[in-house]
């Protein structure tokens, strides 16, 4: 099923424009905004649920309501590359890069481009570490579960000792 569903949510979104590449996944309730055309997705991403994609700023409105700037928008591309992983609630504002193998902390709000092999997180984002330092405080704490079925992993993580 989630295949399925997968690949519609990818059919919909390349109709609507998404430039996208091979082997992205796509959470639940991500926002494309209005303007779906002027966002690039690289190969092997992936998007948590209930991410926001930002093309254009929306604070024009109280100035166009204002009188200054009639008739006014402004527009910005997202381009996220090759491997990249956005985690759950972030929020990617117009015209921002992300570079490739980086992460996007859970609640990110990312105004700025996204240097290579970067961990950013924080409300507005911030390098946090270099991908290598995340890889190196991450490798001995690891538990390897991608390859069991749900009642193996289940077992498992029941019977560790999480201290």
């Amino acid at each position: 099923m989630f295949g399925i569903k997968q690949k519609m949510k990818k059919y919909i979104l390349k109709k609507k424009g998404v430039q996208m590449g091979k082997g992205i996944e796509i959470g639940e309730n991500v926002n494309f905004g209005s303007e779906p055309y002027l966002i690039k997705i690289e190969d092997n991403v992936r998007i948590s649920s209930n991410v926001n994609l930002i093309t254009h700023d929306g604070g024009l409105w109280t100035l166009r309501k204002m009188g200054l700037l009639e008739n006014a928008d402004y527009f910005g591309k997202i381009l996220i590359e090759e491997n990249v992983n956005i985690g759950m609630n972030a929020t990617i504002m117009p015209g921002v890069t992300i570079g490739k193998n980086s992460i996007v902390g859970f609640g990110a709000v990312v105004t700025k481009d996204v240097e290579p092999n970067t961990v950013v997180a924080g409300m507005p984002a911030k390098k946090i570490e270099t991908i290598q330092e995340y890889y190196e405080k991450k490798k001995d704490k690891c538990d390897f579960t991608k390859n069991m079925n749900y009642r193996e992993k289940r077992k498992y993580l029941l019977r560790k000792d999480f201290n």
